[in-house]
């Protein structure tokens, strides 16, 4: 899977968060795309955005949740590339079938964001627009990824989201244990491509070893329980 990030912010150097998630790349599979450094000027080139989407299976809008929507080159790029001769009506649909997800950054505790709290109105409410663009697009909406207040994280809740962007940004969009064991399982054997030492490639193996061994006693529950169901119903 190739996954693009179109990465929308006016002030990316001064972003700590943004450091953190371009650190957080994977190694592969993945683009990030600063909107403000293609286009200083303003001026979307829409047939090479559009020939670029194509390229890719999964496309993430990220930016600063600014006044309940993105950053305003954003919002350009999508009135420029987003036509109806290419993304929807009769001569579009050309991204049809591709997901599409948000990561957005929250000033505030996302707690806030529920009727009651501060905003009012919860994070899937203000995102509408963006989920009614998938749907006309056709393309499949993915659950969205928040970041509150950065700055404030501890180093525990960093390596979370760490785990949490690098699954957002490659794992089957599949919400099962087994997916993303699944995932685990990938991220560890391309490690064990890479030269480790001898001491880390054993580490490796070990880990696969436990994820293995995890899954093989999972799988012998979940056929007991099936079971268990058939002779109850049976």
């Amino acid at each position: 899977m190739q996954t693009l990030i179109i990465v929308s912010h006016p002030t990316l150097a001064d972003s700590n968060l943004q450091r953190f998630l371009w650190e957080s790349l994977p190694a592969e599979g993945v683009t990030w795309y600063h909107l403000e450094s293609v286009y200083p000027d303003g001026q979307v080139d829409r047939e090479a955005e559009q020939q670029q989407l194509l390229q890719y299976d999964r496309i993430i809008f990220q930016f600063p949740f600014y006044w309940y929507s993105s950053p305003a080159l954003l919002k350009q790029w999508q009135d420029v590339v987003l036509t109806d001769d290419f993304a929807y009506g009769t001569d579009g649909g050309r991204l049809s079938g591709k997901e599409f997800g948000l990561v957005l950054a929250l000033g505030v505790n996302e707690r806030e964001y529920q009727a009651g709290g501060r905003e009012g109105f919860t994070i899937s409410e203000l995102t509408r627009p963006y989920q009614a663009l998938a749907k006309k697009c056709g393309m499949v909406y993915l659950p969205t990824l928040t970041v509150s207040k950065f700055d404030y994280l501890n180093d525990s809740k960093k390596k979370e989201l760490l785990i949490a962007y690098q699954q957002y940004l490659t794992k089957d969009n599949d919400a099962s244990l087994k997916a993303s064991e699944n995932w685990f399982k990938r991220q560890l054997q391309s490690l064990g491509q890479v030269g480790l030492s001898e001491d880390d490639q054993q580490l490796v193996e070990y880990l696969l070893a436990i994820l293995e061994d995890n899954r093989e006693q999972l799988d012998d529950l979940a056929w007991t329980l099936a079971q268990m169901e058939g002779n109850q119903f049976g």
